[in-house]
């Protein structure tokens, strides 16, 4: 018997914020939890101590795995499951990383007595010719290390999150004006496809979504970027070739109105028809 799996994943922006924020008629992120009803949420970007996340996300339902950052107000992560997971992992094998917040991995049972390795990613903005960017190239070339780890368990697999790199043109509104800044400078690029082809990766959300532009997951919260459709598509989720095949839907939860926004980033969710 088949059973669709629902996978969200979201950059909440700070999640104290997102779940307070109410404007009008729209919601934050628990009524958004709530009417989404997915099986394994992803979050990035929580940005908060793990006692005010499980305050937060108490009575939702879901089990809560997350690691916050050292550095106080920065990056973290979470993975939220309905089905308790039967383990999970911090980091993403590099120590250098073992604090910072940005990776997360938790080991769920899916019905048909297979697993998910769920991983919640939130990889650096980076900028070009710093440090910030030294970072993130070592994230990324240990990011592609555990992508071959994972898929040498094989369990089914998903590498969600805030990767914070538009992979080809049809991932940023204005390619051609963005072709020397972090995000989607070459060398950055050259990792994904890495993922998407020596590592046999999938980027599930193109898969469906075909070559077209976007659909965007990320616009600036300054000036008419939201409005004109200015986005990044920088959000993914990059799953084992078994788990990609049997994706049904991918969409991202756009909001109706800059107003009614309570992140800069916007959910992607997936159907999975296993």
């Amino acid at each position: 018997m088949k059973h669709v799996l629902r996978i969200a994943t979201v950059n909440v922006n700070g999640i104290r914020a997102a779940h307070n924020k109410t404007r009008g008629q729209s919601s934050g992120l628990s009524e958004w939890l709530a009417a989404r009803d997915a099986d394994v949420v992803t979050l990035q970007e929580v940005r908060a101590p793990d006692e005010i996340v499980r305050q937060i996300l108490e009575g939702t339902g879901y089990h809560v795995a997350h690691t916050e950052a050292a550095a106080k107000g920065r990056a973290g992560v979470a993975v939220l499951s309905r089905i308790e997971p039967t383990g999970h992992r911090v980091g993403n094998g590099d120590p250098y990383f073992h604090d910072s917040g940005r990776w997360i991995e938790s080991d769920i049972p899916l019905p048909d007595g297979s697993t998910l390795t769920a991983v919640s990613a939130y990889v650096h903005s980076g900028e070009a010719g710093t440090p910030r960017q030294d970072d993130k190239y070592r994230f990324l070339e240990q990011m592609a290390t555990r992508l071959a780890e994972i898929r040498a368990t094989g369990h089914h697999a998903v590498v969600t999150g805030d990767l914070n790199v538009g992979h080809t043109s049809r991932d940023i509104k204005n390619w051609k004006a963005n072709q020397k800044k972090a995000g989607f400078l070459p060398e950055e690029r050259a990792y994904f496809d890495r993922f998407f082809g020596e590592l046999g990766w999938v980027d599930v959300h193109r898969q469906v979504a075909g070559d077209v532009p976007g659909p965007y997951t990320w616009w600036s919260m300054r000036g008419q970027a939201f409005d004109t459709d200015t986005g990044w598509r920088i959000d993914y989720q990059i799953a084992t070739p078994e788990l990609a095949a049997t994706a049904v839907t991918a969409v991202v939860d756009r909001a109706d109105s800059w107003a009614e926004r309570w992140s800069d980033h916007a959910p992607l969710v997936v159907d999975y028809d296993l």
